[in-house]
């Protein structure tokens, strides 16, 4: 415990110098780019989008009145519009993204030759996912600017703006039902822990505080997104809910190691090569926290946005693998128990319920790290909220099977065995030896 009060006051610490983005409202400074294309954002607009773009401190290292800057400025594209644009580039049909007709142009610098600045609002009919892009097609000129990029749908008569993408803009609502999902669990749960409290373990208690946060953590995720749909920024929600993310993905995996080795339920100790692994999965998950701000906070095109994307995938795997480990050493443990204790058939049923456990696990992490980002890649941008909704009712079902399987009970059935079941377990450990040679 005091290694997770350490590892979340240095958390704590490093966020607080986070340099924290403006969501669907996006600031950047750009310094002497000479880069020929550089993208900027994604946005899924609906039939009624619109695109805000103020461009201030423009500086051009080259102040020769006659470049053409209509081959510089900014414009839209789809991804498969961006293919085919690529391609025409690439047979010498057009010299410069900008002269292709497949985009939607929002400015060039030739309307605001001589000024320091400009102010776009453009309507985004054709209801698609765009990429705002900055284009310089002038070998010789290197371009400084800042860039304020609002995207929105304007919704209802009112025309309210939406500053959530399209694909998104139901999330506040998903969020915030899950969160009333998890706060009845939580009641559930104390009930439970009352109504058995002669026979709880200190693990049940651990439990109720991995599904308090995680309520929490989805009540503020469902604020934050709130927040941006309606001014294009979160405004300090979004660190309560990277504090309440950091502190439910701990717990999570914490309490995964602890039920895996047995503690309370089996020992009420750990062993140091269980500890061990409580000593590598904490601080590696301060580093796949403040890895997931950085990635959440920065443009989809963002500089350090992919290095750090790896090394959230490093990191996410490694703890998976590593909290695989004790559930392991406590299935030898068990088997091993089994044929030496006289009491195959108590064995034989924790044996059973761990590996069960193990496959569950395996089977949660394989669908939250590899379906769930299959179907954010697959899924049309409309309905990205899907692979959303199917990590998180997959986490759902997650913490209610741990919590169903390792509830407490009264009479605990593993105890309650009589002669006959006794030799069916004991025949049943000598014919999976058998197999196994």
């Amino acid at each position: 415990m005091a290694l997770i009060c350490r590892s979340f006051f240095l958390f704590v610490l490093i966020s607080l110098f986070v340099s924290y983005g403006s969501a669907e409202v996006r600031f950047t400074d750009l310094r002497s780019v000479g880069r020929s294309i550089v993208p900027f954002d994604q946005f899924g607009f609906t039939h009624t989008g619109r695109l805000e773009l103020n461009v201030s401190k423009i500086d051009l290292s080259n102040k020769n009145p006659d470049i053409d800057l209509a081959k510089v400025g900014f414009f839209l594209s789809t991804l498969d519009a961006w293919m085919h644009v690529f391609q025409q580039l690439a047979d010498g049909e057009v010299t410069c993204a900008l002269e292709s007709d497949l985009i939607k142009v929002v400015s060039d610098f030739k309307a605001a030759k001589g000024k320091s600045r400009f102010d776009v609002v453009i309507p985004v009919s054709n209801a698609d996912q765009y990429t705002l892009v900055f284009a310089n097609c002038l070998s010789d000129v290197k371009v400084s600017m800042t860039v304020r990029s609002a995207m929105y749908n304007l919704e209802g008569k009112q025309n309210i703006r939406d500053y959530l993408s399209a694909g998104q803009t139901i999330l506040p609502r998903v969020y915030f039902l899950l969160s009333l999902v998890y706060f009845s669990l939580a009641a559930i749960w104390i009930y439970v822990l009352y109504k058995k409290r002669l026979t709880v373990f200190r693990i049940h208690f651990f439990m109720l505080a991995v599904v308090v946060l995680k309520a929490f953590n989805l009540i503020f995720e469902s604020e934050d997104k709130s927040y941006i749909k309606r001014t294009g920024s979160a405004h300090g929600w979004d660190v309560l809910f990277y504090i309440f993310s950091f502190l439910k993905g701990i717990m999570l995996f914490t309490l995964i190691v602890l039920i895996g080795t047995g503690w309370s339920f089996l020992k009420p100790f750990l062993q140091d090569k269980e500890k061990k692994v409580l000593m590598i999965v904490i601080p590696l998950q301060v580093v796949a926290n403040i890895a997931q701000v950085v990635i959440d906070e920065t443009s989809p095109f963002g500089a350090d946005r992919i290095t750090w994307k790896q090394v959230f995938l490093l990191v996410d795997v490694i703890c998976c693998c590593a909290v695989l480990f004790p559930i392991v050493w406590s299935i030898k443990n068990l088997r091993e128990a089994a044929r030496t204790d006289g009491k195959a058939a108590v064995n034989l049923m924790k044996l059973t319920l761990f590996r069960q456990y193990y496959i569950v696990v395996i089977c949660y992490i394989y669908f939250t790290r590899v379906v769930v980002y299959a179907l954010e890649t697959i899924t049309s941008y409309k309905y990205f909220w899907t692979s959303v909704l199917a990590g998180e009712l997959a986490t759902l079902a997650f913490y209610v099977f741990t919590g169903y399987k390792f509830r407490p009970e009264a009479h605990n059935p593993y105890f309650a065995i009589d002669d006959e079941e006794e030799e069916a377990a004991a025949e049943q450990l000598k014919l999976e030896d058998e197999f196994e040679l």
